[in-house]
């Protein structure tokens, strides 16, 4: 079954309300082990996923951001980076329209839709 793009769209948005709120359930839970001495964080990790806010990762992540943004060369007029693949978030149809453009203008293979008499 296809992906529709209101699926994708609020698959989406959930992750980024995730990174959103990440910091502030953090303090909720690091608020509620002060108050309750006998917890320890690592108990908590086995049963819930903790997750570094934001802030903390960036220090860590900012050299391998760096990285693939130097290594990810792409053609703003194609779209095609320099391994020949799209963007993750373009659709197959999308992908064939540029595809046919592209090769309409080098003259390949690909032939413009011939219409029924």
């Amino acid at each position: 079954m296809a992906k529709s793009l209101r699926s994708r769209w609020k698959r989406k948005m959930q992750a980024e309300k995730r990174k959103k709120n990440a910091p502030r359930e953090l303090n909720r839970l690091e608020s509620i082990l002060r108050v309750d001495g006998d917890a320890l964080m690592r108990d908590v990790e086995d049963i819930a996923t903790v997750v570094v806010p934001k802030q903390y990762q960036e220090k860590t992540q900012c050299a391998v951001d760096d990285e693939k943004e130097t290594e990810l060369k792409r053609n703003k007029k194609t779209l095609l980076d320099q391994h020949g693949q799209y963007p993750v978030w373009m659709n197959q149809r999308q992908r064939k329209r540029l595809k046919a453009k592209r090769e309409r203008k080098t003259g390949g293979k690909a032939e413009p839709k011939q219409r029924r008499a």
